[in-house]
Parts: C-alpha cells; sequence; structure tokens
C-alpha cells in the first residue's frame, strides 16, 4: 500500500514550530537564487577554462621565429621606382651594409613633395634625410621643427647649416635633436635625428655624389 505524502508543514528547527506559507515561499526562493548564482559562477569557470585551453593550443599550433622581424626598406630600389615620375635627381646614398631603412617614400608637407629616408645607424640612432622638391626655406625651417642655427660646417666639400637642439628642453623640437640642411639646384637637403655627429657625417658624406648631381643638373 502507498505510503500517503505528508501534508504537515515543515517545521523549522530553529523556531521549533511549523514554518508558516510565506516563510516556505522565502526559503523556495532563496534556494531557487542560491542554485542559478552556483549554476552561473560555474558556467563562467568552465567558459574561462575553456578560453585558456583555446589560447593553449594556439600558442602550441602557431609557427614562431626566434628571428626579429625585418621590417627594412631596401631605399635603393624605392628610389630607382619613383625616380620615374621625379625630374629632380633623387638621393639613394651608398651606406655600409650596418646601416639600414625603415621607410623611403615620396612625401607631401604644404605644398612641397619631399622625397623621404629614415635610417637607423649601427647604433641604432635614427637619422631622417629628406629632399625638399623645389622647396625654400620655409619647409625647410618646418622640417627642423623651427630650430635655430647653430653654425656651419664643411662635410666632403658641401658647406651644412648645422641645428644643435641636444642641450634644448622645448619639446617642440621633436626627434630634431641635430640637424644639417644645405641646397643643391632646386633641392634642399635635411638631416635630423638623435644618432652622433659621427654618423650624420657618414650620411652626409655618403650624400655628396647625389647633391653634386642636383647642383650641376
Amino acid at each position: 500500500m502507498a505510503k500517503k505524502k505528508s501534508t504537515e508543514p515543515r517545521v523549522v528547527a530553529e523556531l521549533g514550530r511549523p514554518e508558516t506559507p510565506e516563510e516556505t515561499a522565502e526559503r523556495k526562493a532563496t534556494q531557487s537564487r542560491n542554485y542559478r548564482m552556483r549554476k552561473t559562477v560555474n558556467n563562467l569557470v568552465y567558459s574561462l577554462l575553456a578560453t585558456v585551453a583555446l589560447v593553449a593550443v594556439m600558442v602550441i599550433i602557431v609557427p614562431r621565429s626566434d628571428k626579429p622581424t625585418d621590417r627594412s626598406v631596401d631605399y635603393t630600389v624605392v628610389a630607382g621606382q619613383v625616380q620615374e615620375s621625379q625630374d629632380a635627381h633623387l638621393a639613394s646614398p651608398k651606406l655600409p651594409k650596418t646601416w639600414s631603412a625603415n621607410y623611403a617614400e615620396v612625401r607631401s608637407k604644404t605644398s612641397v613633395k619631399s622625397w623621404e629616408i629614415g635610417f637607423l645607424t649601427p647604433d641604432q640612432k635614427f637619422i631622417g634625410m629628406a629632399q625638399g622638391l623645389n622647396a625654400n626655406d620655409s619647409w625647410t625651417s618646418l622640417m627642423l621643427k623651427n630650430s635655430v642655427p647653430t653654425g656651419t660646417t664643411t662635410i666632403d666639400g658641401v658647406q651644412w647649416t648645422v641645428y644643435d637642439n641636444r642641450d634644448s628642453r622645448d619639446d617642440k623640437i621633436g626627434n630634431v635633436h641635430y640637424g644639417l640642411a644645405t641646397q643643391a639646384g632646386s633641392s634642399y637637403f635635411v638631416l635630423f635625428g638623435s644618432a652622433s655627429n659621427e654618423e650624420f657625417t657618414t650620411l652626409a658624406t655618403a650624400l655628396t655624389p647625389d647633391i653634386e648631381k642636383e647642383a650641376n643638373r
């Protein structure tokens, strides 16, 4: 014979009496909330574990190289390609293999176009070279962040104006810690960056044949 289900109210041990319908409803609501919270936490834990596992798999299967990424640009090739559309002789200095370039392109500042190369020296310092095509003094001043000339120097027979900002605390100079500028024909040549005087001299010397070609064009 089947046992009859008890319909007597649940006795609350703490109170020593049966719980009221309101207490029963509150107890069940609390249990339901706790169940949902535990389920949500469990789901979050499972999701986190799945994400970690997926990342681990990707790290394992994606091929990696111990060699640093080479972002160098062959500026001599780019110069040859761009030269076809330019009247001016574009500079393409011959430098030691320990030098590299990270960009080489024609840019426009105001109404002046310029052929620009970003060089990295053997000491991993930066020197930017800009050749303003049909440029002027205003363009040179713009490239050198309105720096004030501090002197002149002659390198391999070419006279350059010097802009030495290494002791300046003016944030507006940007990466123009040191600069050199000269004019040849309709081109203005500007060098600027954070390299040493010796490295600037190396680049300026390598530019001499290009400067002379543009001056005699």
